[in-house]
């Protein structure tokens, strides 16, 4: 991946797809010290905490580089669930979160859902690198697209096309960052996650934004296929609309048609 031109990738995803914010490249650290000069360290820079999906709006809207840590976080279920949090079992403590705000109204089966989710040890990995895909900083472990529908249909075309299998999802409607940050990078295959409740409370996610997420190794070879795929049918987004045909009227003007003989 050192020869990849990530600027050029960048830019072509933009351009085909029409996304209105950067792509997105995350890098799961074993320490801050591998933070690139100018990265922005809330804690330090902003004087506060933030949630993680605020961290991930810093970098695709405004274009900023971000390290957390610790000590940078806030949201308390994010924190457990990407390793942050020391608690010995973190689909439990997730599941219990789950029930005492009422997401869930039996133990197990928040347990249950907490458990299918993608996490992240404890101290596995301390630091979290995100940065806009164009600046090219780092190699990354997972790239995530934002777009509307139609538009992260087009790139899951070319994901599909360029890994040869259909793309998961899984939805709950909470810590959606554990989909689209963690689960690529765990799984080594793309996802299409629906941005949750903290995206749209803390980050200003959009009602109709939707994330493509895929592993940093299928970065290339997405690109490569966004070029090819569904060419000869002319797909692309804007999806062009069918205009090739005659439109029927209802039969009243049909028969006004008839007597003005327009037909």
């Amino acid at each position: 991946m050192a020869t990849v031109n990530y600027a050029e990738i960048s830019d072509a995803v933009r351009e085909a797809s029409r996304m209105k914010s950067f792509p997105l490249a995350v890098k799961f650290l074993k320490s801050a010290d591998a933070f690139p000069e100018k990265t922005r360290a809330p804690a330090r820079d902003l004087g506060k905490r933030i949630t993680i999906c605020q961290a991930v709006s810093m970098v695709r809207l405004y274009g900023w580089t971000v390290g957390l840590t610790k000590e940078d976080l806030i949201c308390v279920p994010a924190m457990i669930a990407f390793g942050f949090s020391g608690a010995e079992d973190i689909g439990g403590t997730l599941g219990e979160l789950f029930c005492t705000v009422g997401f869930h109204a039996e133990a197990a089966s928040a347990a249950d859902e907490a458990e299918n989710m993608c996490t992240l040890e404890n101290g596995a990995y301390p630091a979290i690198l995100m940065a806009p895909l164009s600046k090219g900083l780092f190699e990354p472990d997972t790239v995530a697209f934002y777009g509307n529908a139609a538009q992260i249909m087009r790139l899951a075309q070319a994901a599909v096309h360029a890994c040869g299998k259909r793309i998961a999802g899984s939805f709950g409607g909470k810590v959606e960052c554990t989909e689209y940050l963690i689960a690529p990078f765990q799984t080594a295959a793309p996802r299409i996650a629906i941005p949750g409740l903290g995206d749209r409370i803390f980050s200003m996610t959009q009602d109709d934004e939707l994330v493509l997420s895929i592993p940093g190794s299928l970065l290339l070879p997405m690109y490569e296929s966004l070029t090819v795929v569904g060419k000869k049918i002319g797909a692309r987004y804007p999806v062009p609309s069918y205009l090739n045909y005659q439109p029927e009227f209802p039969p009243m003007y049909g028969e006004m048609a008839d007597r003005l003989k327009l037909f």
